[in-house]
């Protein structure tokens, strides 16, 4: 049986596009993810963020559901254009109502409030003016997080920066597959850049308006690179290099790789980086966020014959992995989620370990796992989601096993807390421990989310 510390963090996460709905409601901005959602051919079904599972009009009824889960903490995230919808000037006190209300609602039944203030909805008029390329976005985005410190900074336990800055930059910027389905690879190299200065204004602005025990976070969805063989070890760098360390080097070192900038001098030549802005990047953090949900496999590819595209993306079509003409992504052995990714938790013990090893000093925690499957309904109307409890299981076992192996996880968020809009896959894509009827908005509880209270409740992993 697997146990984990008396204080680890249990906890469960969703993001704002993908949950609130209310797009055009009390003041509220359009987003980038707005524009993606609404422009046909771009999000399966044609489904749009417009009412997601309604969360903007259900808040109470969330909250209720996040204290009978029994969780100690709930992240979320604060839509940019719906407190600030031009992404400057001043609040919008409706929209920053609501996250009062929320924050407040999550004391009072004893949650920790964990607040991520950047999952991909940039305001689109800042996409307008550059979007993430340029670097004003990352300014005002220090003003943002200034703003969202005033306001909310003595009740939040935990503010996270950025979420997956690799999304950000890579799909939206390089291979379009996400929001603002833009296809410029030295733009993208850009958006890498000031996200990560944003990133560290951010955490100035609210060290300096936030209470003082606030913690300080960021959340990377981290590749664990495997080659096929040792003769792959070129492949291997590369992806990490553009993957990993292309955040981990200046947030967490101060200047980025050297092998980054040889490997892409061909597409940028890193000119937008002024003198000061790796140290700015580089701020003291308190936590770690890791975003797991499978390894990745790569070999050398010589250019003979065709390329396998394991990641995703298409032979030929626009691509996120830059400067990686030479890597071959690998289609791994089953089994898979309904997304195609292969399930395979050892990558999540390896990646932790590496952490601990190459920055000791540093506190992770999992701030997603999860796995989408078709989930149908019994006739009893209940959700026998077996195999997301056993994907559950295995992750949380590799944590455990990290932990055994001395690395420092202060805690685990589930996502997702339910089912909602998963981005370009529309409504397609179940991640959820709680059901959403997607006619009526009736939430109900899967088998994931029984067994998940359980180990919460507990804090231990039942045998087999």
């Amino acid at each position: 049986m697997s146990v984990f510390p008396d204080n680890f963090v249990w906890g469960t996460a969703t993001a704002a596009y993908q949950v609130e709905g209310a797009w055009n409601e009390d003041g509220r901005g359009p987003s980038i993810w707005d524009t993606f959602s609404h422009t046909p051919g771009l999000v399966a079904g044609g489904d749009t963020g417009d009412v997601a599972c309604d969360h903007y009009h259900r808040l109470e009824e969330d909250l209720d559901l996040l204290a009978a889960l029994r969780v100690g903490a709930y992240r979320f995230s604060i839509s940019w254009p719906r407190v600030q919808p031009g992404g400057t000037g001043p609040v919008n006190a409706a929209g920053l109502d609501f996250y009062q209300r929320l924050v407040d609602g999550l004391l009072s039944r004893g949650i920790a409030p964990v607040a991520t203030l950047y999952h991909w909805d940039l305001p689109q008029e800042l996409e307008d003016a550059g979007g993430w390329p340029h670097r004003d976005t990352a300014e005002r985005f220090g003003e943002y997080a200034r703003l969202m410190g005033e306001a909310l900074g003595d009740r939040v336990h935990t503010w996270i920066t950025l979420n997956e800055p690799w999304c950000s930059a890579y799909l939206g910027y390089a291979s379009g597959v996400h929001a603002p389905a833009r296809t410029e690879p030295a733009a993208a190299l850009a958006a890498v850049h000031h996200l990560n200065l944003g990133h560290g204004l951010a955490v100035q602005a609210l060290r300096s308006t936030a209470a003082k025990d606030a913690q300080m976070s960021v959340t990377l969805n981290l590749h664990h690179v495997r080659g096929v063989s040792e003769a792959d070890a070129d492949a291997v760098r590369r992806a990490d290099a553009l993957a990993n360390r292309a955040f981990l080097g200046p947030m967490l070192e101060g200047a980025y790789p050297a092998d980054l900038l040889a490997d892409t001098a061909g597409v940028t030549d890193w000119s937008f980086v002024r003198d000061g802005d790796e140290a700015t990047a580089c701020q003291p953090l308190d936590v770690l966020g890791v975003n797991y949900y499978n390894p990745t496999l790569v070999r050398h590819w010589d250019g003979s014959g065709p390329k396998e595209t394991a990641d995703g993306h298409q032979d030929g079509a626009a691509s996120p992995w830059i400067a990686c003409e030479s890597v071959e992504f690998v289609r791994q052995p089953g089994p898979y989620t309904e997304m195609g990714w292969n399930i395979d938790e050892t990558g999540l013990t390896d990646l932790l370990l590496r952490l601990h090893r190459d920055y000791p000093d540093l506190p992770t925690m999992i701030t997603e796992n999860g796995a989408a499957f078709p989930d149908p309904v019994s006739p009893d109307g209940r959700v026998r989601d077996q195999d997301r409890v056993d994907y559950l299981h295995r992750h949380l076992t590799a944590v455990s096993e990290a932990i055994a192996q001395g690395a420092d996880v202060r805690g685990y968020f589930v996502w997702s807390l339910m089912d909602n809009f998963e981005w370009a896959h529309g409504y397609a894509k179940r991640f959820g421990i709680v059901r959403v009827d997607r006619e009526t908005m009736e939430r109900t509880w899967k088998d994931s989310a029984h067994w998940y209270r359980d180990v919460v409740t507990s804090g231990k992993l039942p045998v087999g």
